[in-house]
């Protein structure tokens, strides 16, 4: 019951924010955990963005900014150790830190160390405890009390408890195997923190945010994915997460004593362990898409019965998670692409993209994409440009290395972040961008 009271709160609290309002962003892709932000694009028919409020260096990963209030929280990883920083939002100096002992790597790390390293995994905020809590490459979960100065609530490492092994080969051709470490974001949900954990006797686990003990475990035993985290979604009314595990794309129940129940499964196994997209969710359908042996995006209706495909297309994202908005599907991977949500038919694609990109969709019906080592574009969504691309705007923020941690709006500010962990926060030119 109270986790059905906070999924329902929530979607009132999104559902009637009038325009223009500002939000935190709590979670992995921002308040609503789907890139859709209920902040304008400060767009004013001229001009977009103002000069940088802050740059800092956090230690290297790929990992997201979490904003509360006037603090913003980052992971990083330097001299051998994860770092939990609280800035302050307006100027970025530091309220307070936490680290503790970590690799820069998973211990059963395999392929593309030169793409990535350090903190990979964005932290979610509780706003009822007022804990963060973190998943390190390594395996390390922890709820930090940001009421007390990052103060450690509880800990655990899931390789040592739930004895998960190196990612298999799962490719039918050979030498495709990648193991990242834990990449995913855990969820908050009612009283529960829900982590895919890989392990040997269950995929996701659910934990007690309060205490960390044990809930329950999926019936899927999977390993895990490579991708941002569980994604909530309900079923004919039942709570339950889609997952894009390592091997498929599962459903499962969190709700009561059905809590850990398969609801349903969809195969989709992806060279070189790549299945890195997060599941995109709107209603009772899921859309997932990978590059490599793939090269595909596909939609399923869920149902408690299964899954039951509705269209499979010839594009693909091979890192940013699809946005879905107004009969719409957006991302940002060799190219900014617009899907037809109820045909997977492509509208339209364009712009200066390639694989490292991740998007916004603004309360103004706009864009904002960060690709590359860095670059910042304001975009038209198919509202005011059905048929074409169409950039409004475009600038250089980072030029070094790869923009793969996602970016965030949040209080009229632009954070973004590369793999070295430089940050930027940048102010948005106008608080209503409605021309």
């Amino acid at each position: 019951m109270r986790s059905t009271i906070c999924f329902l709160s929530l979607l009132f609290f999104l559902s009637s924010m009038p325009p223009g309002k500002t939000a935190d962003w709590p979670h992995w892709r921002g308040p609503g955990r789907n890139d859709v932000s209920p902040e304008p694009s400060g767009w004013d028919g001229r001009s977009w963005l103002k000069s940088p409020l802050w740059n800092v260096n956090v230690g290297e990963g790929s990992s997201s900014a979490v904003v509360i209030g006037d603090h913003v929280y980052l992971t990083g990883w330097s001299k051998n150790r994860d770092t939990i920083f609280c800035l302050d939002s307006d100027t970025g100096k530091q309220v307070w830190q936490q680290s503790y002992e970590s690799p820069r790597y998973g211990r059963f790390a395999i392929g593309d160390q030169k793409l990535y390293s350090g903190a990979c995994s964005t932290p979610d905020y509780d706003s009822e405890t007022g804990l963060l809590f973190t998943l390190g490459v390594d395996g390390n979960l922890n709820a930090w009390d940001t009421g007390k100065k990052g103060q450690l609530s509880w800990s655990l490492n899931i390789y040592d408890r739930y004895k998960a092994e190196r990612r298999p080969e799962v490719a039918e051709r050979k030498k495709t195997q990648r193991d990242y470490g834990y990449m995913s974001s855990p969820l908050v949900f009612g009283m529960q923190l829900i982590v895919e954990v890989g392990g040997k006797t269950g995929n996701v686990v659910s934990f007690d945010k309060h205490t960390g003990r044990e809930l329950w475990r999926s019936e899927n035993r999977d390993e895990a994915g490579h991708t941002g985290g569980p994604v909530p979604i309900r079923v004919q009314g039942v709570s339950c997460v889609a997952v894009l595990t390592l091997r498929n794309l599962v459903v499962t129940r969190i709700d009561g004593n059905n809590a850990g129940k398969t609801v349903a499964v969809y195969p989709w196994t992806t060279d070189y362990g790549n299945n890195i997209a997060t599941a995109a969710v709107f209603e009772d359908s899921v859309i997932i898409t990978s590059a490599y042996n793939h090269f595909a995006m596909c939609r399923m209706n869920v149902s408690l019965q299964g899954a039951t495909k509705v269209w499979k297309n010839e594009l693909a994202s091979g890192v940013c998670s699809p946005v879905i908005h107004e009969g719409r599907v957006y991302w940002a991977w060799r190219g900014v692409h617009c899907v037809d949500f109820e045909t997977g038919t492509e509208l339209w694609s364009g712009g200066k993209v390639g694989s490292q990109g991740s998007c916004i969709l603004t309360s103004d019906d706009r864009l904002i994409v960060y690709a590359n080592k860095g670059s910042l574009t304001l975009v038209e969504t198919a509202k005011r440009s059905p048929q074409e691309y169409t950039q409004l705007a475009a600038e250089t923020v980072f030029k070094e290395t790869d923009a793969w941690p996602h970016v965030v709006l949040s209080n009229g500010r632009l954070i973004c972040r590369d793999r070295n962990g430089n940050v930027r926060c940048l102010t948005v030119s106008s608080e209503f961008g409605s021309k």
